[in-house]
């Protein structure tokens, strides 16, 4: 899959999340502000729908123009100002329910993705699949457009909220499986609890 190029042209974002950059990018937020209203994302509101390409073209700019940590800092923002569902409370349950998380916050044209009342997902913006290897590891699987660095700081953001104190974590990216900075379709990661 393709990173910054969204699957479905019609997909969306909420205001909430993409708010997320400007708090990703602190001291930078006047570069942040002009990146997103260069690719016509302006006057951000928290409940509003925002065309996702722009925002993967305001990442792939970050990206070129600031650097890949700020990719990952953006991810780790994230996880303080998106939904989620009130069920999580470890870093099992939070990794099982990126992908929902994921969909509660995108759209197309205008539907939410995630239907609370049935909990169904529609399809269209790719997935975060969760695997437990054992009691202490886990495995995501990132295939999605968004950038390999992103994700890093997203699932990092997630751990280091959900983790109990003194918890000692190793994460480890799969380089066997691929990844997308090297034309794979997904990227995979695996989180080990010491």
């Amino acid at each position: 899959m393709s990173q910054y190029v969204a699957i479905n042209k019609s997909a969306e974002v909420n205001g909430q999340t993409i708010l997320s950059v400007v708090k990703g990018m602190p001291g930078y937020e006047s570069t942040a502000q002009s990146i997103l209203a260069s690719k016509g994302i302006s006057n951000v509101k928290a409940d509003a729908w925002y065309p996702q390409q722009s925002w993967l073209d305001a990442f792939k700019e970050i990206a070129n123009k600031i650097g890949v940590n700020t990719l990952r800092s953006i991810g780790a923002k994230i996880i303080e100002s998106a939904q989620w569902p009130p069920t999580v409370n470890s870093i099992e349950t939070a990794l099982a329910s990126i992908d929902v998380a994921y969909h509660m916050n995108h759209s197309i044209s205008g539907k939410s993705l995630f239907d609370p009342a049935n909990g169904k997902i529609t399809e269209g913006i790719g997935h975060y699949t969760f695997e437990k290897v054992t009691d202490n590891e886990f495995k995501v699987t990132c295939e999605n457009p968004y950038p390999c660095d992103f994700d890093k700081g997203l699932l990092k953001g997630v751990v280091d909220k959900f983790k109990t104190s003194g918890q000692k974590i190793e994460f480890m990216e799969n380089v066997k499986s691929g990844c997308r900075n090297s034309g794979s379709h997904h990227c995979t990661y695996h989180v080990i609890l010491k």
